[in-house]
């Protein structure tokens, strides 16, 4: 008799399949490395990897047939109406959400993050090197290069703060989706939920199941409870960081004001090469160079040189100035 498959089913199937498809993607990533050399497998190790687990689940799945992971648990795939079968197109569905949708959005969000600071740097010092590991075969990213160009400096920054947002809430969206599995012990897969594919199986005893339901509601609270602090600590420490800002930029500002008095009344004034602007708080590379505190440390984050003479150098050995006065 056929009954609706409980977690520890979908956990042990998920398990299976994904060592089955680490195996796959190992073998296809050996095959390419012996055949063309170790560069073009770097290179296309990730576009692998994707057309490896597109192949497993076109075998199995779109084939009609059970994956080695449902095999191995006995458990079939079944649409919401729990009678029949997912439809074809429904099984297309969940492997373009299962396999495709994950490596489009992270090689997207790979190539705005770096376009949006190729721009960043370019508004700030004409002279860049581009950097390594973003081959221009890319259609993404000539189409995310054509878009960021056509955007605003305002816009530009509000992307840049969206893309980040982005980054941190998809790990947190696939820990509360892991929750309510762990709850409701009905789909595994983020890709099934939205497609509506759930399971049935066959045989064994009907009560194996429900005796550790309680175990993975207990299991899936305490993910929930975990996730809302993570949350929470995250909310907090962007709270003190924004606090932290507007209080450093308050203090900038009345030093300026003190700063910019003097040195009208002296008829000297010096431009920071990053910012373009008279210079705050005067910090000194171990080249000699000058510029910003905040710009040089923000130019660090990204690119331990100088930004003029490119000579590299640890962030800990900038030298701020004190009392200067040029």
């Amino acid at each position: 008799m056929a009954a609706a498959a409980g977690p520890a089913r979908l956990v042990r199937c998920g398990q299976k399949d994904e060592l089955y498809r680490a195996g796959l993607r190992s073998g296809a990533g050996t095959a390419l490395r012996g055949l063309a050399g170790a560069r073009p497998w770097l290179a296309w190790r990730r576009e692998v990897e994707l057309l490896s687990d597109v192949a497993y689940f076109v075998l199995t799945t779109l084939s009609g047939y059970q994956t080695l992971g449902e095999e191995y648990v006995n458990i079939i795939q079944v649409d919401p109406s729990k009678k029949k079968v997912p439809s074809f197109l429904r099984r297309a569905l969940f492997i373009s959400l299962h396999t495709v949708v994950p490596y489009c959005l992270e090689k997207a969000l790979l190539h705005l993050q770096h376009e949006l600071q190729v721009e960043a740097e370019e508004s700030r010092g004409p002279e860049n090197p581009p950097a390594l590991g973003f081959p221009s075969r890319s259609f993404i990213r000539s189409w995310i290069r054509k878009q960021v160009g056509q955007l605003s400096e305002q816009q530009k920054k509000r992307t840049s703060q969206v893309v980040d947002v982005l980054k941190q809430s998809i790990p947190l969206l696939h820990r509360l989706h892991l929750a309510a599995f762990y709850i409701q012990g009905t789909f595994y897969h983020l890709s099934k939920r939205v497609t509506g594919i759930s399971y049935l199986h066959f045989g064994g005893l009907q009560g194996e199941d429900q005796s550790i339901r309680s175990s993975y509601k207990f299991l899936g609270i305490i993910s929930l409870f975990h996730l809302l602090l993570t949350i929470g600590v995250q909310m907090y420490s962007f709270k003190q960081k924004q606090r932290a800002r507007q209080e450093w930029r308050l203090h900038r500002n009345l030093t300026h004001q003190k700063s910019r008095s003097k040195e009208a009344a002296a008829g000297r004034q010096s431009r920071c090469t990053l910012c373009l602007e008279e210079r705050r708080h005067s910090t000194a590379t171990p080249c000699g160079h000058l510029f910003c505190w905040e710009c040089i440390t923000a130019w660090c984050s990204t690119r331990a040189e100088c930004p003029l003479c490119r000579e590299k150098f640890h962030p800990q050995k900038l030298i701020y100035l004190r009392h200067y006065q040029m």
